[in-house]
């Protein structure tokens, strides 16, 4: 949980960057409020280490091992690990902000459904976010993190959902969580057709 600390106290410590993280990648330090009713079904301990703009939570899961898997639990009742570690959260949510919407549009869990959405998303984040790729630029180097490709990026959050689904069940007073994996098709969107 070293460099879990480690990287956390250091977007912590910097207002840009805490700021940044927030804005650009969703994933804000300073949202971590935690009822206490946030558990894992198999009782590894959890602790609550940021927020997003629409309510979700990101949270490390200590299962005993010196790797913290970091789990993502959304505002609408879904809940699954996204990466192995914190740095790998990171990483993804930097080289793919609009992960969240690639896992709405998965079509219940299909990597060929992902990519497709991948496409159209990855063109809409640069049409809104035109100062991208400096912003990205700016908090790899500061945290020392790679850039990587998005569609790198989705195969591996696929793999990640698809093979902790099981293990890793959220509950809180609201209740169980469901999977990830939404059940709508990318064509279900509109502006993609």
């Amino acid at each position: 949980m070293q460099n879990a600390d480690n990287l956390l106290r250091r977007i912590r410590e910097s207002r840009d960057l805490a700021d940044l993280w927030a804005d650009a990648f969703e994933f804000d330090v300073r949202r971590r409020a935690d009822d206490g009713s946030a558990q894992l079904v198999s009782g590894f301990p959890i602790v609550a280490i940021a927020g997003d703009f629409t309510g979700g939570a990101f949270y490390l899961c200590d299962t005993g091992k010196s790797i913290y898997p970091v789990l993502y639990a959304s505002s609408e009742g879904e809940a699954g690990v996204i990466a192995a570690d914190l740095r790998g959260a990171l990483e993804l949510a930097l080289g793919f902000p609009y992960w969240r919407d690639c896992l709405k549009y998965s079509g219940g869990g299909s990597l060929d459904a992902m990519k497709l959405a991948t496409e159209y998303l990855c063109r809409d984040l640069l049409r809104n976010r035109p100062d991208l790729t400096s912003e990205q630029r700016r908090v790899a180097e500061a945290l020392n993190l790679e850039i990587r490709n998005p569609m790198e990026l989705t195969a591996r959050l696929h793999a990640v959902v698809l093979d902790t689904r099981s293990s890793f069940i959220f509950r809180d007073a609201s209740g169980e969580y469901g999977c990830l994996f939404g059940q709508f098709p990318p064509s279900r969107n509109k502006l993609w057709r």
